[in-house]
């Protein structure tokens, strides 16, 4: 049954899923291999933890190596929620 209070919470894990197909984000390689691979390191231990509350501390790590795309930050700072199959999580994983 389509109970109406939950549509809200299908259309955020939508975005959170699929992103804003409408502007998508730019990724830069490099971010992945700064700092001894951070980036890369932090976003497979949250894909294979399904530890999603580490995302702003990979938002951080982003900004530290260089990061300033406005979509990937603000999504992995939001509250989500966040499930996995991620788009900022993905991208970063090279999945798709």
């Amino acid at each position: 049954m389509d109970y109406p209070a939950e549509r809200p919470r299908r259309a955020r894990i939508l975005r959170d899923i699929f992103g804003n197909l409408f502007r998508p984000a730019a990724f830069d390689l490099s971010w992945l291999t700064w700092n001894g691979c951070t980036v890369a390191k932090l976003a497979q231990g949250i894909y294979t933890d399904r530890a999603f509350d580490r995302l702003p501390v990979l938002a951080d790590a982003l900004t530290d190596a260089g990061c300033d795309e406005a979509g990937i930050l603000d999504h992995c700072r939001s509250e989500g929620p966040h499930v996995r199959g991620c788009w900022v999580v993905d991208l970063l994983l090279g999945k798709e």
